[in-house]
């Protein structure tokens, strides 16, 4: 997200883009769903194997539609308002362009409401995706967004779209505000003490370091998040978080970390 606004897009290409991207990685979110949600330890390779080999390979994009929606509310909402108020910021202060304090702070209050509107999109497709993990009798069986949407509004009430909502946004803030600010930091150290130059390495290895840092902060609200939106039960934030440490230990919260982690570098 760029803070220059002679050099900004229109926000609306961001969310096209990741609409756009997504059909191309929503296996690895698919495999990363179903790992979270999984309670046996297990690689993603192995998730991958496993359910293409049972259900063919067109099945790793099952949910794709809700994937879809997703960024069309997540993603776009995340630039947009972004984009707001970064130019708030700039008009208040006069400035030409962001200091990287301030684009932190946008993107964090940027990422919160992002969270906050990609909700309802992000239970339905967690669901959609980890259905395939699942007994049968414990499967939603969604045949696509729509039908989604209908379906938790019918069965579940308004209220089931807020499922996760806290870690959700607690994740969506991470996410924003670990990615600028390891990427702001991992540069000034390369180009500053170690002597590489403004270049495509130095932004390479910057990205790959923000990416990395990322995907570990934002893990254990991730899982704790798909854990509490994949089922249609009354189980609270604390309740997940306690039955995960009892019978599975502290390292259930990085559950899905590979293939989160190729998807975001």
């Amino acid at each position: 997200m760029a803070s220059n606004k002679k050099q900004r897009e229109p926000f609306w290409l961001g969310g096209a883009a990741a609409c756009m991207a997504v059909c191309f990685t929503h296996p690895l979110d698919q495999t990363k769903y179903r790992m979270q949600v999984l309670k046996s330890k297990t690689s993603m390779l192995n998730v991958l194997y496993r359910f293409a080999a049972r259900d063919g390979i067109p099945s790793l994009w099952t949910g794709l539609s809700a994937s879809i929606l997703r960024q069309g509310t997540y993603s776009t909402a995340r630039f947009g308002f972004h984009t707001y108020f970064s130019d708030k910021v700039l008009n208040y202060t006069g400035a030409k362009k962001l200091s990287v304090t301030q684009n932190i702070a946008c993107a964090g209050v940027a990422g919160g409401v992002a969270g906050l509107v990609g909700n309802p999109a992000e239970v339905i497709l967690v669901r959609m995706c980890a259905d395939g993990a699942k007994a049968p009798a414990q499967q939603f069986q969604y045949s696509n967004a729509i039908n989604a949407l209908a379906r938790v509004y019918r069965d579940e009430g308004m209220g089931a779209f807020w499922k996760g909502l806290t870690p959700n946004i607690a994740r969506s803030v991470l996410m924003n505000v670990s990615q600028i600010a390891t990427y702001s930091s991992a540069k000034q150290y390369l180009t500053g003490h170690l002597g590489f130059g403004d270049d495509t390495k130095t932004h390479a290895i910057s990205s790959l370091m923000a990416g990395t840092m990322a995907t570990t902060l934002c893990a254990p609200a991730d899982v704790l998040k798909s854990r509490i939106q994949s089922s249609a039960g009354k189980e609270g934030l604390l309740q997940v978080l306690r039955t995960g440490l009892r019978e599975e230990g502290a390292l259930f919260l990085m559950r899905g970390w590979t293939p989160a982690w190729l998807r975001l570098t």
